[in-house]
């Protein structure tokens, strides 16, 4: 894949990006099955049980469980592997992602007046990475379709005189003026204009707004590649409390944090006669940033001896979000009557402006049954509306629009997830299971998620050593371009996540 070598940075005036989508938006509305190493072993069911820093972003109530003073750390690889069929071929592709995706400390206050109803009062300071965006897609087959379609349905009702440099005009310039004025659309209709995708009816017209392809058959070799690289974090400020022996109740005041960088690359080559264009290179370049703010609510009640229930509630979260965008295209064919190689870069960085993003909030209930001190069972579930989805300001037309497509495609999706623990002295095993429902109505675009989970841990008194694998698989439907070249690959992914923690009692 090429680099782009950029020297000029332009900044659009244009109210919003006119490129966001529904995908965006489930992006940062999502969370993978990562914490420390007991939390993923027990597939996170762990909301009426607490007593674990990243259990603690589950039900905030949690904090209050501890017993003692606790800091623990835990270091993640995730192995991403997708399978991807497109038109009867199939590419596999493999990514890794190693990092410290938990730290966390918690400090608890003891009641010195033993026959008070108010036993303890805890502070805690967590951090956790909720979603690693680490991802490499591969996909490649003989499509019907050409990427030329997709700039030709762009370029649709343009006039020609927008798309040819005039006097004194760059590449770079007028790039950049389409895309201050007319958007991206636009600056994707003169990428395919000047590396001659297509051309006019009549030429000799500026006012033309027809345009015809220059790649013709219905045959045509296409590699598409995709490299994803960032992380959704939170940063948890925990207050918690225990009302006798039996009521705990928390409190999470969360910042988030978003960085996600996308880069894909469509390479199409074609042999039919009528097509005067037989190569195209054509890369897409993202880079979004994002901060954000939400709050949690939960209780704990101890209803039996044994017995244990947990009930939670999360806000939505209010991310500020800036995107920044880059393209290049490249097309090999007879230009002239001579065979040529065109290159259109235009080297810049398109920033828009800033924009804002509700994601979902959530409701969830828990149970869980502790053996004595042999073990327990625990089971989780949670529903977040997926439809509600929002990008701001609604005023703006185009975002009106996407938060209709947003209630129409989405819906509200159920979470289950159960998880059982077995100790043996020192040595606890450990095991889970989870099941998330599509935000999809369609549940093709993206499926189902389902996965289990497996670990152990070992107490040495004032330490604590765990390790956990957690396994989860999901197919989806993905769309290479969202207009033209609308043909979709079967994508099947595994998520393997490895956990290890270290935990301190002081």
């Amino acid at each position: 894949m090429r680099h782009l070598y950029l020297i000029s940075v332009f900044t659009l005036s244009l109210t919003m990006a006119y490129g966001q989508q529904i995908t965006d938006g489930l992006r940062y509305s999502t969370e993978q099955n990562l914490g420390s190493a007991r939390f993923t072993a027990l597939s996170g069911a762990m909301g009426a049980l607490g007593g674990d820093m990243s259990a603690t972003r589950i039900n905030p109530a949690g904090g209050a469980v501890f017993l003692s003073s606790s800091l623990s750390v835990s270091a993640s690889l995730l192995d991403v592997n997708n399978k991807a069929t497109y038109f009867n071929q199939t590419e596999r592709s493999i990514s890794d992602d190693v990092n410290m995706n938990q730290i966390g400390a918690i400090f608890v206050f003891n009641n010195p007046a033993e026959d008070s109803n108010f036993k303890k009062f805890t502070i805690g300071m967590n951090y956790d990475v909720s979603q690693s965006y680490d991802n490499e897609l591969f996909i490649a087959g003989r499509g019907n379709t050409s990427i030329g379609q997709f700039f030709l349905a762009q370029a649709q009702g343009l006039p020609l005189s927008l798309l040819e440099l005039q006097s004194g005009e760059s590449i770079t310039s007028l790039y950049d003026y389409l895309g201050t004025h007319y958007g991206s659309a636009a600056q994707n209709a003169f990428l395919g204009y000047q590396g001659y995708l297509f051309d006019p009816l009549d030429p000799n017209d500026p006012s033309n707004s027809t345009y015809l392809s220059n790649m013709a058959g219905n045959e045509f070799n296409q590699e598409y590649s995709y490299i994803s690289r960032g992380y959704n974090s939170k940063f948890s400020i925990n207050l918690a409390t225990q009302i006798t022996n039996d009521y705990y109740f928390g409190v999470n005041i969360n910042t988030h944090s978003l960085y996600f960088r996308r880069s894909n690359y469509l390479l199409e080559t074609n042999n039919h006669p009528a097509s005067t264009i037989t190569g195209v290179g054509f890369e897409n370049n993202l880079s979004v940033r994002g901060a954000g703010v939400s709050a949690q609510l939960g209780a704990i009640a101890k209803v039996a001896d044994n017995f244990r229930l947990g009930l939670s509630w999360d806000s939505p979260t209010w991310y500020r979000i800036s995107e920044e965008t880059s393209q290049y295209l490249e097309s090999k064919g007879i230009v002239g009557g001579q065979t040529r190689r065109t290159v259109v870069d235009p080297r810049v960085i398109n920033v828009f402006a800033d924009y804002n993003l509700r994601t979902p909030g959530k409701i969830a209930a828990s149970a869980a049954y502790v053996f004595k001190q042999k073990g327990f069972i625990s089971f989780d579930y949670s529903f977040k509306d997926y439809s509600n989805i929002q990008f701001e300001p609604t005023n703006d037309l185009y975002f009106r629009s996407l938060n209709q497509d947003i209630n129409n495609t989405l819906t509200g999706a159920s979470s289950f997830r159960a998880g059982g623990e077995y100790r043996i002295e020192e040595l606890s095993l450990r095991a889970g299971f989870h099941y998330e429902d599509s935000p999809y109505k369609d549940n093709r675009t993206l499926g189902d998620l389902v996965g289990f989970s497996l670990g152990t841990g070992y107490n040495l008194g004032n330490m604590t050593f765990d390790l956990a694998y957690s396994r989860s698989e999901q197919k989806r439907e993905m769309q290479l371009y969202s207009v033209g070249l609308t043909d979709v690959a079967n994508v099947n992914t595994i998520y393997s996540n490895f956990i290890v923690s270290l935990g301190f009692v002081f």
